[in-house]
């Protein structure tokens, strides 16, 4: 049974309170600008410690914030576990993503148009809402974990601003430690084939429509099983879909259903999976933790490498590989590294 509770503040709130009641989750939209709105979601326990660490999530290059870590299924919500630890946690959507504001050109054709939301948008979209969470709790900085994109979004954001950072998590990110990637580098749909090491504008577009059945195609040529369940929670995979496509409002205008995510993403990431360096890590100063799936298509041992040797001002780092673990960690079961990943994250920001 849920109990809702409704508040005003300058912004407007939802509180919505789980029974039994442990845990609290409200809803904000940040204004930045004129003409932005950056959606936020506070996850933390209903009586927290004014001492809570804060940490904010960051979604990666598709699926945004509270489908990738706030599904309201057991094992589905890594905000909700890391809030359990004792974390103030809060989720958002990177502009052109879920509840935020979306680009003008994301309503209109995708083709032939530069890719909308590049790294420098997403670290001003964070740099808003972390100023927002610092006014909110009365701190100096907050811990900043991102998942794939999302780590070198927030990567880009600590190296601009070290002073804001209490610490940085990433999590299956590309850094540019090498230059072959196997789906996305040189001589893929990505790559321009008039020109070598450019982007292939005519391979997304302003941005991308995604189906249901694109979210699990790599997902499961990761999992080593036949038996995908066994591996994963169907419920958890089923409300990672469904919350996936519910975040656009446009999905079932559509034929299949889909979801829009802007192409800026994919532009950076084909730079860095060419080698390319879009932040530099030796800027951050925050201690930074660098995890990574054994089984991660996307990031490379070159890339926390490189990110491990560039950390030369972070006041302390560490890399951890979670044997046998998927690109997708934190929605797989917790014997499948789920339950290490929260471990490491709580106790580093801890």
């Amino acid at each position: 049974m849920l109990r809702y509770l409704i508040g005003t503040i300058l912004i407007g709130t939802l509180v919505v309170v789980t029974e039994p009641a442990r845990i609290t989750r409200q809803d904000f939209f940040v204004p930045e600008g004129d003409d932005l709105k950056i959606f936020v979601r506070e996850v933390a326990l209903v009586n927290p410690s004014k001492a809570a660490p804060a940490i904010l999530l960051v979604h990666g290059a598709r699926v945004p914030g509270l489908a990738s870590f706030d599904l309201q299924v057991p094992g589905g919500s890594l905000a909700e576990d890391l809030a359990n630890r004792g974390l103030a946690v809060y989720v958002m959507d990177v502009r052109g993503y879920g509840a935020s504001t979306r680009p003008a050109g994301m309503s209109l054709p995708p083709e032939g148009e530069d890719a909308l939301v590049r790294s420098n948008d997403a670290a001003q979209d964070i740099a808003t809402v972390v100023n927002w969470i610092c006014d909110r709790h009365g701190v100096p900085k907050v811990a900043l974990f991102g998942w794939a994109t999302g780590g070198q979004w927030a990567g880009y954001y600590a190296s601009v601003f070290p002073h804001k950072v209490s610490a940085l998590i990433v999590l299956n990110s590309l850094y540019g430690g090498s230059s072959v990637h196997p789906l996305m580098g040189h001589h893929s749909d990505m790559e321009d084939p008039k020109h070598e090491g450019q982007f292939n504008r005519e391979a997304c577009g302003a941005y991308r429509l995604n189906t249901e059945k694109s979210l699990f195609g790599v997902w499961d040529r990761s999992i080593p099983t036949e038996n995908k369940d066994a591996w994963r929670d169907p419920a958890v995979a089923k409300a990672y879909a469904d919350a996936a496509m519910a975040s656009d409002p446009t999905s079932g205008s559509r034929t299949p259903a889909s979801f829009r995510s802007p192409c800026g993403a994919l532009e950076d990431s084909f730079y860095l999976a060419i080698g390319r360096q879009l932040w530099d890590a030796s800027l951050i100063t925050a201690p930074t933790l660098v995890l990574a799936s054994e089984r991660d298509f996307w990031s490379r041992a070159e890339d926390r490498d490189a990110l491990r040797n560039h950390l030369v001002h972070a006041a302390r780092e560490k890399v951890v590989v979670f044997k046998d673990a998927t690109h997708f960690v934190h929605l797989d079961r917790p014997e499948h590294g789920r339950q290490q990943l929260i471990d490491e994250v709580a106790g580093w920001v801890k």
